[in-house]
């Protein structure tokens, strides 16, 4: 694991984030979302080359779940992780918040339609309507980039009980150089095709340069595991795939963690 970014460069990051995609996130990206949730879970396997089911499996593998924890899912989308989380411990009380609730309608739609309830929040995960210490779990997956991350992982961390656990997942840039031109070169050509092929409306369409620029700017692996440990998580653990194109983490609140279980290992 890398050492941790120095403290001001981390701050400048953060401030460049909000002045070049502060528009966006703000003004844009409700739009976007309304836009592409009739389509999100198809287009994600269209544009993974099929490779979203198995992305879902290792990021699932980050958990250690027992009946009756409290799992809140931020920006849930379509409630994929959520309804994962149930398939695998039908026992959880689930928590989904979303800014869309275009996408949290289908997401309702996609959990009644498999029997499972999952208590549905439209909100701003920048300020979650939420007590203190109030769940077990805490994900985040496939929007960091959209967010404030550092007021995100403030927020996380009030509303972790001790010893809870953050599970995080996305898109990420990779360390390397060459192979984040690559990346950036072959998401171009996705959210082209994707465009064409779900035929999107104009908001999506105005968006695929935010898309690619926002990636450019934001955490490799090894810089999101420094930036948990800044903000306090211990026991913080990532696993590149794809050459570090995606990431998944696992971190703790300090504190009590509650009866022993054995945590999944991240490598990589």
């Amino acid at each position: 694991m890398h050492a941790p970014l120095p403290h001001d460069n981390e701050q400048l990051r953060e401030q460049l984030r909000v002045k070049l995609f502060g528009h966006y996130w703000k003004h844009d990206l409700n739009d976007v979302f309304a836009d592409v949730a009739p389509y999100y879970d198809r287009a994600n396997v269209v544009a993974s080359l099929g490779l979203w089911s198995w992305f879902l499996k290792h990021f699932l593998a980050t958990f250690s779940l027992r009946p009756g924890q409290r799992v809140l899912d931020l920006c849930a989308g379509t409630n994929a992780v959520g309804i994962a989380l149930l398939g695998s411990e039908p026992a959880l009380e689930v928590f989904a918040i979303d800014r869309s609730e275009a996408m949290q309608a289908v997401g309702r739609r996609r959990a009644a339609a498999r029997g499972l309830h999952i208590e549905s929040s439209i909100g701003d995960v920048h300020r979650l309507p939420f007590p203190d210490a109030h769940f077990d779990i805490v994900t985040l997956q496939w929007a960091s980039r959209h967010l404030r991350i550092e007021a995100v992982m403030d927020e996380v961390q009030r509303v972790l009980k001790p010893g809870g656990s953050f599970h995080h997942c996305d898109m990420l840039r990779p360390s390397s150089p060459r192979i984040a031109r690559w990346y950036f070169g072959y998401l171009r050509g996705c959210l082209n095709l994707t465009a064409w092929l779900f035929r999107s409306g104009r908001a999506a369409l105005g968006c695929r340069n935010y898309f690619i620029e926002a990636l450019d700017k934001f955490y490799s692996a090894e810089e999101f595991s420094a930036l948990l440990e800044k903000h306090g998580f211990v026991e913080v653990g990532h696993k590149r795939l794809l050459a570090g194109m995606v990431g998944l983490h696992r971190a703790r609140k300090a504190g009590w963690a509650g009866p022993s279980t054995a945590r999944p290992s991240l490598r990589g």
